[in-house]
Formats: C-alpha cells, structure tokens, sequence
C-alpha cells in the first residue's frame, strides 16, 4: 500500500491504534511500519497508544459483539475521525487508510465511513479495496520478501482467539 501511495502522493503513514492489544503487540506492529517507511523514506506520525481511551469510547458495552460487528465499525470511524481531526490541522488534502487491506474487514463498510467523515470535515477520503486488483496477493509477497511481521488476528483483545 505504501509503495503505490508513495508514488502518487506526498504521503506521510499515521499510526493511530489504540485498539491493539496487548501493547507489546502493537510496539512489534509498529516498529515494522516504521521499517517499511525508513525504508521508502515516507513520513510517519505516531500518535499516543490510548488503549484505555479506545475501549471506554468503543469496546464498552460491546465486548460481546461478533468480530466484523457493531464494534468493529465504531472501531474504524473512531480511529478513522482520530485521522480526520489530524489531518484538518495540519493541512492535509486527503485521507485514506490501510484499513481495508485486513483479510477480515469490510471494505464497504470502512470507505462509506471514511467517505461520511470527509463529508462532514469537508476534506477528500481516497477509498480503495487493497483486497483487491492483484493488491493482497503483492503486499503478501512484498512482507514475505522482507520478512515483515504479519498478525494473525485484527488487534484488539477481542479478535485474539478467532
């Protein structure tokens, strides 16, 4: 994903998920993702590892939902608004996310919601499936080559045992 963008955007990668669980898993997955941007040279922004803000604006009361459910798109309109408010104030035209690359999310659901908020900010949401157009099958390569962490479950405590 960042190898396509790079080329056709001045692309700075924000790293805002709070969601992850435990926070050792979401250092490993960071570190990897400020690999790949050394790597190309693209910008990255860390923003704070809020978990307990996460889970008391998003988890709470939905614990026992189905992964892909209610929870999961709280999920991504919260950490997507997170996006948003960042890239309102510091002058961004667009926003996308690599949120649709997950074997398990709905790219559906995550660019009508990422295309409502860029509504509402008045600001350009790029809305893509990156499941799709030999895209999966060239990210899959691309991590095995470099020998890139992959999870094996979405990130929060919820989604661990699927």
């Amino acid at each position: 994903m960042i190898d396509e963008l790079k080329n056709k955007f001045d692309l700075t990668v924000f790293f805002y998920n709070p969601n992850i669980f435990p926070q050792e898993e979401h250092e490993k997955r960071k570190k990897y993702v400020i690999q790949v941007c050394e790597e190309w040279t693209v910008p990255f922004i860390d923003m704070d590892y809020e978990a307990q803000i996460w889970h008391d604006k998003v988890a709470k009361g939905l614990e026992g939902e189905k992964e892909g459910g209610a929870r999961c798109a709280m999920c991504f309109k919260f950490r997507l608004a997170k996006t948003f408010d960042y890239a309102v104030e510091n002058h961004f035209k667009y926003v996308g996310t690599s949120l649709s690359m997950g074997r398990n999310k709905e790219s559906i659901i995550i660019n009508g919601l990422g295309l409502s908020l860029a509504k509402h900010y008045k600001m350009r949401f790029y809305d893509i499936d990156w499941k799709k157009d030999g895209r999966q099958e060239k990210a899959n390569k691309m991590v095995k080559e470099r020998g890139i962490y992959r999870q094996k479950y979405c990130g929060c405590e919820f989604s661990q045992n699927l």
